[in-house]
């Protein structure tokens, strides 16, 4: 009994230090296809959800967003494993995958609904973010950065045909990001 119980007890540390190691990430880079597309494949990420951040109306639809009245802007929560990659190798990762000098949207999505964005839920998050700003800055690539620091408050869930919908809709979605000029513009800046 005794050796049954330390086995239970040891099961049950051993699971709350692997909970423990999850956290989530919020951040906006323009269409959320892509951002999740792009996202999912960095090793340490576990999951994507695409969805809706920074506005004033409560669960918020794709058409209500899309037409800029919200506030809120097309972003993305990510699960990822901190042991295996940590907010600041998460956040150097992801503005290699936007355009960071664009404030003012995305590649072919135009509007402060696809500006880029990242959602800081703590100092140590937005001391972070400041660094991966300042150090994309430093690689001497860009002349300015342009995305937004903002306090993290709410996401909501994107409608469910939107989640991984460059998996559903693959010809679509190839033919959207080859138009969009968002793989162009990342592999000159950044090669292949």
């Amino acid at each position: 009994m005794n050796r049954a119980k330390s086995l239970a007890v040891l099961m049950l540390s051993l699971n709350l230090s692997l909970m423990a190691e999850m956290k989530t990430a919020y951040l906006a880079g323009g269409c959320f296809w892509c951002t999740e597309s792009d996202m999912e494949k960095v090793p340490g990420v576990t999951s994507v959800i695409s969805g809706y951040s920074g506005g004033n109306v409560q669960n918020p639809t794709y058409k209500e967003v899309s037409s800029g009245t919200t506030g809120h802007v097309e972003s993305i929560k990510i699960d990822y494993d901190s042991d295996k990659i940590s907010y600041s190798q998460l956040l150097n990762s992801f503005l290699k995958k936007i355009d960071p000098t664009d404030g003012e949207g995305q590649f072919v999505d135009r509007g402060y609904q696809y500006s880029p964005v990242i959602f800081y839920q703590n100092k140590d998050e937005e001391v972070e973010a400041k660094k991966a700003l300042n150090k994309i800055k430093e690689e001497g690539k860009f002349e300015e950065i342009n995305v937004k620091l903002i306090p993290f408050e709410k996401f909501y869930i994107a409608e469910e045909y939107h989640q991984d919908y460059y998996k559903k809709h693959n010809l679509k979605y190839n033919y959207y990001r080859y138009r969009s000029g968002r793989d162009q513009f990342l592999e000159k800046i950044w090669g292949k």
